[in-house]
C-alpha cells in the first residue's frame, strides 16, 4: 500500500504560502535593477500590480473573518458590532487605496504600496487581537515588513 506523506497543518500551509508570496516582490526588486531600461517600465508595471493585488488581498482577509465570525464557524471570540463593522469598513479600504497606485508611474505608486502594505498590517495589529487573531501577527509583520521593504528598494530602480 502506498504511503502518503503527511500532510500539513493549515498553520504551516499559511505560512508557506505566506512566504511564497513574497517570491514576486523580491524576485520582480531584484530584476528592476537588472533588466535594461527598456524592460524597466514593464517590471515596474509587474511590480505596481503584485503590491496592489496583495493590498487589496490584506483587506479581503477582513470581510472573510466577519462572514467566519457571523457564520459561527470560526474558534474567535464573537465581536461586538461596531468591531465587525469596522473590519467591513477596512476590509474596503486597501484595495481604494491600491486603486490610485495602479495609476500612478512607478516611482510614485510603489513608495505609495509599501506604505500602503505597513498600514495594512498597523490595522490588523490594532483589530486581529480582539478576534483571536494575535497568533497571525509575527508572520504578518514579517511578510509585510519584506514586501514594503521590496517596493521602497524597487522604487530606487525607476
Amino acid at each position: 500500500m502506498p504511503q502518503h506523506p503527511p500532510s500539513l497543518t493549515a498553520q504551516a500551509l499559511v505560512h508557506r504560502l505566506g512566504y511564497a508570496g513574497l517570491v514576486p516582490f523580491v524576485g520582480l526588486t531584484l530584476l528592476m535593477w537588472l533588466v535594461d531600461a527598456d524592460a524597466l517600465p514593464y517590471v515596474a508595471l509587474l511590480m505596481v500590480a503584485y503590491a496592489a493585488l496583495i493590498a487589496a488581498f490584506l483587506g479581503g482577509i477582513h470581510w472573510g473573518l466577519v462572514w467566519v465570525l457571523v457564520s459561527g464557524g470560526g474558534t474567535a471570540p464573537a465581536l461586538a458590532d461596531g468591531a465587525l463593522q469596522r473590519h467591513l469598513v477596512w476590509g474596503v479600504v486597501p484595495s481604494l487605496l491600491a486603486w490610485p497606485g495602479v495609476l500612478m508611474p512607478a516611482y510614485a505608486a510603489l513608495p505609495w504600496l509599501g506604505v500602503l502594505l505597513l498600514v495594512c498590517y498597523g490595522v490588523d495589529r490594532r483589530l486581529f487581537p480582539a478576534a483571536g487573531l494575535s497568533a497571525w501577527l509575527t508572520l504578518r509583520f514579517r511578510l509585510s515588513a519584506v514586501a514594503a521593504l521590496s517596493c521602497f528598494v524597487a522604487a530606487g530602480a525607476v
